[in-house]
């Protein structure tokens, strides 16, 4: 019970840090840390007692799926080579790097569970950093960067993770071996991604309902986490495919009731369990914490110097990589988003906040070896980890709002006005260019032209009342000013006829279930 009412403790903090950050400034999640960390500090709350080996399952594909869903193929395409750069070569370089500053600096520390260490922090947390950009009004190309990296570097990460693990605990490394198994690994994820996004397609379309499709979206990533786990393969690179395969094959363009009920549906699950993964980790420094007991001056400085050896290499990474993907850019032309200028690459650096990923995967670091010795400096493992991604999470976190308004790093919003502009006249001529076709068959009396015509128009300049600055600017004006007027009236006569029928649910004999039809009958209409 102690555990239950803990967690509806978390879920509250989830939707409530997002109001109050807004009014702070501050990123929802680094609230919800520290709000974990209050709450560790409280003698009375419980310890957290989630088996590690959930963690994983249980949090991160619905977050993937979600945060998949805010981006696009098309968007990975052009990115590839920076998310490649960021997500696979950062990962092996900042691995390398902290395995070998920690096999120097803990005493007894094996190599390969320095590598085990290395690759649980190398990855930074794309819930983390999506959320806090999104929040930011980073550029966009930055935001597609940053949700690109996120979503494949744990992929590298996690497969890395576990060939350390193996060798740490069977004492035995292959080369060869393991750059199979990352290899197969990933073939397998792919395929499991493509087999379960197909069915799920076909699915859809038998499903009918908006709430039985959506009910089915909410199955996917776990299916496909789970299947590609039990054939050996990344479960987090299967929810990946699954997702960008759903996403850009699985809703109807008409399906108006399905897309809004979706997105409204997934925002509020991606609030919440962001709310409880980050409010998990700062109620698990309670536990760390314990192991530090008489150590501390030690072990802090152990995890200062990781920390700094993970938040220098990233810089020292990206400083270079920048300057070559801005001169293959500038040669091939290549359709991608990349940073352009210092600016932009200091934020992207401080934006590599470590969070659930690293969280579960230093918990899930075994207790004992196959010969049953404990696992060599589990402890430290454990707290290291820990203090990389509280210094991460809590420092950059907080100072990142500071650094993007000192560095006056914000989104070109003149280029997204244009781009609305330009997609509400596609709009507007693809409406045209159907009440052409429609008049060539059938014949229209020509006020209902005119009226169909006007329709047309109005598409466009609902989404963009500057769309036709270039046209008659005053008789715009004063069109979508008696748009608006008979816009409003409208929405009024549709509340007034919504208060009615809930009124009728507390009238003598009334059914609620035909209260409901029609009520839904009713919203459907004021959505159109």
């Amino acid at each position: 019970m102690e555990q239950l009412a803990l967690l509806f403790a978390l879920l509250l903090g989830a939707v409530l840090s997002v109001p109050v950050g807004d009014r702070l400034g501050l990123p929802a999640p680094v609230l919800m840390t520290l709000l974990g960390i209050g709450l560790a500090l409280i003698r009375a709350v419980p310890n957290v007692d989630i088996p590690p080996d959930l963690i994983l399952p249980l949090v991160l594909p619905p977050l993937l799926y979600a945060a998949v869903h805010r981006t696009s193929w098309r968007q990975f395409q052009a990115n590839k080579r920076p998310i490649f750069l960021l997500a696979v070569a950062l990962v092996f370089v900042t691995t390398a790097a902290v395995a070998v500053t920690a096999n120097a600096i803990v005493p007894g520390l094996p190599l390969a569970a320095a590598v085990a260490l290395g690759a649980l922090v190398a990855p930074p947390d794309p819930v983390a950093a999506t959320a806090v950009a999104g929040q930011l009004g980073l550029p966009r190309r930055m935001v597609s960067i940053l949700e690109g990296e996120g979503l494949f570097n744990d992929v590298t990460a996690i497969v890395l993770y576990h060939v350390a693990i193996a060798a740490a605990v069977s004492g035995s490394f292959s080369l060869p071996k393991a750059a199979l198994d990352l290899a197969l690994s990933a073939v397998v994820a792919i395929a499991v991604g493509f087999a379960i996004g197909w069915a799920a397609n076909r699915l859809m379309g038998y499903l009918g309902d908006a709430t039985l499709q959506i009910g089915l979206t909410l199955l996917l990533p776990y299916a496909a986490y789970v299947l590609a786990e039990e054939l050996k393969g990344s479960g987090v690179l299967a929810v990946v495919t699954t997702a960008m395969f759903v996403a850009e094959n699985a809703f109807d363009a008409d399906d108006v009731l399905t897309r809004l009920t979706g997105r409204a549906f997934w925002d509020v699950v991606d609030t919440l369990v962001t709310g409880v993964a980050f409010g998990l980790i700062g109620l698990e420094v309670h536990n760390v914490v314990r192991t530090a007991q008489g150590r501390w001056g030690e072990m802090l400085g152990w995890a200062a110097a990781v920390v700094g050896v993970v938040i220098v290499v990233r810089l020292l990474w990206l400083m270079p990589m920048t300057w070559v993907t801005k001169r293959l850019h500038a040669r091939r032309d290549y359709d991608e988003d990349i940073p352009l200028s210092w600016r932009e690459t200091v934020v992207m650096w401080w934006s590599g906040m470590r969070g659930v990923a690293s969280v579960a995967l230093a918990l899930a670091v075994p207790l004992t070896m196959d010969d049953h010795a404990p696992f060599p400096d589990r402890d430290e493992i454990v707290f290291v980890a820990f203090g990389v991604i509280m210094g991460t999470l809590v420092l950059q976190g907080l100072s990142l709002p500071w650094l993007v308004k000192r560095l006056k790093v914000r989104a070109d919003t003149e280029a997204e006005q244009e781009f609305e502009k330009t997609l509400a006249l596609r709009a507007a001529k693809a409406a045209k260019r159907r009440l052409k076709e429609i008049e060539d068959v059938e014949e229209l009396p020509e006020e209902v032209q005119e009226q169909m015509l006007r329709r047309a128009y109005d598409i466009g300049l609902r989404i963009n009342p500057e769309m036709g600055a270039e046209e008659r600017r005053e008789a715009q004006t004063k069109r979508y000013a008696r748009i608006k007027r008979i816009r409003r009236i409208q929405n009024e006569m549709m509340s007034a006829a919504r208060h009615e029928v809930l009124a009728a649910r507390s009238e003598p004999g009334a059914d609620p279930e035909v209260v409901d039809r029609v009520l839904r009958h009713l919203d459907v209409r004021s959505l159109r």
